[in-house]
């Protein structure tokens, strides 16, 4: 997903360890901004991967060995790189033992939740799931439990996951408006559909920006090394 903060400010964000990370650092700074009572987050969807085929699932270590032509020693120093930034934010965060593939249910059963009040809840429920404990988010059973966990009508998440239409134009919508609005990578966090923020950039960052924003100041594009996962579904690791 990629978050989007209305009421003159707003951020845009599921399988990236970085938007499970930046999500984090947002919300703390967030907490610090003075209006943070008057702002809107509105996550929405980006696919990472889009053309895998649902059923093709495999471990994260031999995914990030292939793509970035490394040994499975190296992926896993990578993996811990991007663990030690998950837990100084006070995530869990499992280097070994994950698994990756498509992400279309969870971005669609995240509009259900969105529907009904819970997609935040949702969310860090997966993030949780995925990075953090030994529990597969490709399961359709695992995301009926999620589901429930978040508050959802059980009879409902399933009806969405036994339907591949149910929802799918509501992620493709948020995809295009992604793209109309120049993210080419995650996360990426917009405010007030003027203002975009690449990478999981420190907390101090976000407050500075929605400060700056809500100032109607002109906000200068902020890059450097924070990390980003692009729709290939590469994840880059600066310093690995």
């Amino acid at each position: 997903m990629f978050p989007q903060v209305r009421a003159g400010l707003v951020p845009l964000v599921h399988g990236c360890p970085w938007c499970y990370i930046g999500k984090a650092r947002f919300e703390k700074g967030l907490a610090a901004f003075a209006h943070r009572e008057d702002i809107e987050v509105v996550h929405r969807s980006f696919e990472l991967d889009p053309n895998r085929a649902k059923s093709d699932t495999g471990p994260v270590l031999q995914m990030l060995a292939e793509k970035y032509g490394r040994t499975l020693d190296e992926a896993r120093a990578m993996e811990a790189h991007v663990a030690s930034n998950a837990h100084s934010e006070g995530l869990g965060y499992r280097t070994d033992g994950r698994d990756h593939g498509n992400t279309f249910d969870i971005h669609r059963l995240l509009h259900l939740a969105k529907d009904r009040g819970r997609q935040n809840e949702l969310l860090d429920l997966a993030y949780r799931a995925n990075f953090a404990e030994e529990r597969s988010v490709f399961d359709p059973e695992t995301l009926v439990t999620l589901g429930v966990e978040a508050g959802l009508d059980e009879t409902e998440v399933r009806a969405v996951l036994a339907d591949d239409s149910a929802y799918a134009d509501a992620v493709r919508a948020d995809e295009r408006e992604a793209a109309e609005l120049g993210a080419n990578g995650v996360p990426f966090f917009v405010l007030d559909r003027r203002y975009g923020i690449s990478g999981g950039q420190p907390a101090e960052v976000f407050t500075q920006a929605l400060e700056q924003a809500w100032q109607g100041r002109v906000l200068q594009p902020i890059g450097g090394d924070a990390a980003v996962c692009d729709t290939d579904g590469s994840c880059e690791v600066p310093g690995a």
